[in-house]
């Protein structure tokens, strides 16, 4: 069962550019998501209890909240960027 994919205001504003690869990511993400075993072939770090990252490439992390029957795609950045956004929701 896949979940449903859901992005913010803030996601698609920081993506601008990147909409082709980044689909292509939250595609396999979505497929992925709950299957360990192919966690790992499209990145899936858990962060917190409910919030999670993945890469679209070495640079670009996306990270998103996963909820009964959706994953809220929220943010994108670097490392830096994406430690910042976690230290806010803390």
């Amino acid at each position: 069962m896949t979940c449903g994919i859901k992005t913010t205001a803030r996601f698609r504003k920081r993506i601008a550019g990147m909409e082709t690869d980044v689909l292509a990511t939250l595609l396999k993400v979505q497929a992925g998501f709950g299957q360990p075993h192919i966690h790992s072939g499209v990145s899936i770090r858990k962060l917190a209890p409910d919030i999670f990252e993945c890469r679209t490439d070495l640079k670009t992390r996306l990270v998103f909240i996963a909820q009964k029957g959706a994953l809220t795609f929220d943010f994108a950045g670097d490392h830096d960027e994406v430690q910042n956004y976690l230290r806010g929701k803390r």
